[in-house]
């Protein structure tokens, strides 16, 4: 395969000379351009079609979001790989489509497995073999771990809980915060995987392993953790449907 050529984008100079010493450890890369700016950034990407492009998003003028949405009315985008020094952009990163989303600063070996994970992609495109599927479902999140961002994927989130302006995501013992909305998840979530049964709760369908009510008729959804879930009024409803009660 030939060298994956890369695009650099940020309005830092010393975080671009950084990415480009990190490039050049790396086998089967080239450098294809550089860009301190998003409306710049565009104009390279069409006129040098780089494969890939590590894409800051806080930027003055068009940011780097603005840009990742940019690139989609191209015939053949760039794959983007945001670089930031914040983790608050997850959300927005994951509905551009981003492979990766780097935290700063950016150390040699996550890079490269970034890396890679670009090189697997074009490996499949060069194979002939039919991009997968996208869901009009959230089928991942990214959460923010002390070494960085990583991907949760959807399908393992036991339960999703409100704690003001953040949403809190159970998997097992371990929980993540991210910034979104319930309302905004209950549209996104794939609703044969999920259910509502409470404002501020929903719950993956198959954690639920059965139902009771107290002596006031307040319905309780019993969890694969032990724990129970108190059924809304106004979610009563799928409460009964999910115990085909309906």
């Amino acid at each position: 395969m030939s060298a994956i050529r890369f695009l650099i984008v940020d309005d830092e100079p010393l975080a671009v000379e950084r990415l480009q010493l990190l490039l050049a450890r790396i086998d089967g890369v080239a450098l294809a351009g550089t860009a301190s700016e998003g409306a710049a950034a565009l104009r390279l990407i069409e006129a040098l079609t780089p494969d890939v492009v590590l894409l800051d998003i806080a930027m003055p003028g068009m940011d780097g979001i603005e840009v990742a949405r940019a690139l989609g009315s191209l015939e053949k985008p760039p794959m983007v790989i945001f670089v930031t020094a914040f983790d608050t952009f997850a959300v927005a990163a994951f509905e551009v489509e981003a492979i990766d989303y780097l935290m700063k600063p950016v150390s040699g070996e996550r890079l490269a497995k970034a890396v890679d994970r670009a090189r697997g992609r074009l490996s499949e495109d060069d194979a002939g073999e039919p991009a997968p599927k996208t869901s009009r479902h959230l089928e991942e999140f990214w959460v923010s771990e002390p070494r960085g961002l990583v991907r949760l994927a959807a399908a393992d989130v036991d339960r999703i809980t409100a704690e003001r302006d953040y949403m809190r995501l159970h998997v097992g013992r371990r929980s993540w915060l991210i910034n979104h909305t319930i309302a905004r998840l209950e549209e996104e979530l794939d609703p044969t995987r999920f259910v509502r049964l409470h404002r501020s709760s929903i719950v993956r369908r198959d954690f639920v392993t059965g139902f009771r009510r107290d002596e006031t008729g307040r319905w309780y959804a019993q969890l694969g953790d032990g724990e129970e879930q108190k059924v809304g009024r106004l979610y009563l409803q799928n409460a009964r449907e999910l115990a085909g009660r309906a």
